[in-house]
């Protein structure tokens, strides 16, 4: 991108309206009623949810491991859906470089939130992801639970277009995201293999399942050994995380 490094980029010119751009209205709603959560509900003082990310690190560095993508620092990755900026702060301590960082985001505030973490030289946007300009090739483009945010057939699918448009030849797109429909959530829908596959018909790939089902976990988790049998299950565990290939 040609915009000096930490800067914060509003929301591009926005393309001409469709019914489908709906959708980002009731995103915004859906993440508005998330912060009613239990504040704590997701904190790493939670055993459980110490775990559970462990879990996810192990299993996405045998991913880019496996794929050869080993040289950290040189790698150049964008992740749409960047929240606040956790991932991204992940990516730093793996030994990732804060200039080859880009992280975009449909909510504003929550990129604002990330500037304040995150160093300088990451470059952070605000947008609706499908808007995002040719900033690109990335090596990886990373998505964690935004496509399963998307109840819109459409847009999901003009999302993941546009990831794949974004990923280099020979890259890769990287998710982590929901197996299963949560019943008790109307707000967000499972992302399986096979949606992975219609929505990247051009990649390879390639999956490992992670995440211990959180009722469970977060009664496992006072139990000490029992979290380790139980997570051993594949059938338990909810989340998938996703290398998808793009050919050379």
């Amino acid at each position: 991108m040609d915009e000096a490094p930490g800067t914060i980029l509003t929301e591009p010119g926005r393309r001409h309206l469709t019914v489908t751009d709906e959708e980002l209205d009731h995103i915004r709603e859906r993440y508005e009623r998330r912060k009613t959560l239990a504040p704590d509900l997701y904190s790493f003082t939670r055993p459980e949810v110490l775990r559970g990310v462990q879990s996810v690190d192990r299993a996405t560095m045998s991913l880019l491991v496996g794929a050869g993508l080993t040289d950290l620092a040189g790698l150049r990755l964008l992740e749409v859906g960047c929240g606040t900026g956790g991932n991204l702060l992940r990516f730093l301590r793996w030994g990732f470089r804060p200039e080859n960082l880009v992280g975009n985001d449909l909510l504003a505030d929550r990129v604002e939130q990330a500037r304040r973490v995150l160093p300088r030289d990451v470059t952070l946007t605000a947008g609706d992801a499908r808007d995002l300009d040719d900033g690109g090739p990335f090596d990886i483009v990373y998505q964690s639970t935004v496509l399963s945010s998307i109840l819109d057939d459409e847009v999901q699918r003009s999302v993941a277009d546009r990831m794949w448009q974004l990923t280099r030849p020979g890259g890769v797109v990287l998710s982590y995201d929901f197996v299963f429909d949560n019943p008790r959530n109307p707000d967000v829908r499972k992302v399986p293999v096979s949606r992975l596959r219609q929505l990247f018909p051009e990649g390879m790939v390639t999956t490992r399942r992670v995440t211990l089902a959180p009722p469970i976990a977060r009664r496992a988790a006072r139990l000490g050994p029992a979290f380790s049998a139980l997570e051993a299950l594949p059938f338990l565990r909810t989340h998938v995380v996703a290398l998808i290939s793009k050919p050379t």
